[in-house]
């Protein structure tokens, strides 16, 4: 089963709403090009807890129910289509990404104090908290599935034509 990215948002600060982007380039272990996390400025960036923090994802049908929008979750990625929640723990793909699930990106006080009253309970249990393993370009549109989900990518057949091609020419 494969999800679908229906949004991107970056903020260069922890006040300023997150801005809708096309495309960014993700960084292992840093994050989004131009996030307040990427520069280790956001809210929870002195966090004790290091990890999950390059990519935050949540649902798009969280979202509708919640009755906000992509920027007002502060959230980087908006996924449809798939249950964030069976990630943790596993690697999976954005395009050319790869990450890993740490765990869940449940909402918090801080986030109801931004977004309004109300928003807790339908973004329970929909947001994940992702390291990116390896980074690429993430784009509007790209799939998003568990590396053993048995879903076939262009970069996963490059990937193996290469090594078939290194392999019989002795290299």
């Amino acid at each position: 089963m494969s999800g679908r990215v229906e949004g991107i948002f970056v903020s260069p600060t922890a006040t300023e709403l997150p801005r809708s982007v096309e495309r960014a380039e993700a960084v292992a272990g840093r994050g989004l090009e131009g996030d307040r996390y990427f520069e280790g400025i956001g809210t929870f960036s002195g966090h004790a807890v290091s990890t999950g923090r390059d990519l935050t994802l949540v649902e798009a049908d969280a979202l509708e129910r919640a009755g906000i929008d992509g920027a007002a979750a502060r959230r980087s990625v908006v996924v449809s289509g798939l249950d964030l929640g069976g990630l943790v723990g596993k690697r999976f793909r954005v395009g050319e990404l790869e990450c890993y699930g740490q765990r869940l990106c449940e909402p918090c006080d801080h986030l109801e104090k931004l977004a309004g009253p109300g928003i807790l309970r339908p973004l329970a249990h929909t947001g994940l908290r992702a390291d990116i393993v390896v980074g690429g370009e993430l784009r509007v549109g790209d799939a998003v599935y568990a590396i053993d989900s048995g879903v076939s990518s262009s970069i996963d057949e490059s990937t193996t034509s290469a090594e078939a091609s290194a392999s019989s020419s002795g290299g």
